[in-house]
C-alpha cells in the first residue's frame, strides 16, 4: 500500500480520541490540517484502514457508523437514542468464545460485543 500523509493523519486522529467519531468528526477536523481533503478520501481511507484491520467500524442502529482505533478487544456501549459509543472497562468475558465454540461446526477466532441501551445524558434529558 502507497504511503499517504492523508491517510497517516487520519488513523493518527483517530487514535488520539475515545470518542468513538463519525466520518464527518473526521473530515472536519483533518480540513485544519489538510484544507483540501475531501470527504470521499476519508470515507475510502476509512474503509481500507478497517478492512486491513488497523480501526474498528462500529455500526449504529439509525445513526452514523462510528470508528474507533482501539483494535484491541474491548466493549461497547451504544445509546440507541443518541448513538453515541463508549468503551466499557470491564472484567474479559472470553469464555463466551468456549461457549459459542461449543455451537459451531468451525473455528472461532475472535468476537465484538455491542450493549445497547440509554445513556446517562438521554436519561437526565427526559
Amino acid at each position: 500500500m502507497k504511503y499517504s500523509k492523508q491517510r497517516e493523519a487520519l488513523l493518527t486522529l483517530l487514535r488520539s480520541t475515545r470518542s468513538h467519531p463519525s466520518a464527518d468528526w473526521l473530515y472536519e477536523n483533518l480540513r485544519k490540517e489538510f484544507p483540501n481533503i475531501s470527504l470521499g478520501t476519508v470515507y475510502r481511507n476509512l474503509s481500507l484502514l478497517s478492512d486491513l484491520g488497523e480501526i474498528m467500524k462500529i455500526t449504529t442502529d439509525g445513526g452514523a457508523d462510528r470508528f474507533d482505533g482501539n483494535t484491541n478487544r474491548h466493549h461497547h456501549f451504544i445509546c440507541t437514542r443518541c448513538h453515541r459509543v463508549m468503551d466499557l472497562d470491564m472484567p474479559n468475558i472470553d469464555e463466551i468464545m468456549e461457549t459459542a465454540q461449543k455451537c459451531c461446526t468451525g473455528q472461532i477466532q475472535n468476537y465484538v460485543t455491542h450493549f445497547y441501551g440509554i445513556c446517562g445524558d438521554c436519561i437526565e434529558k427526559s
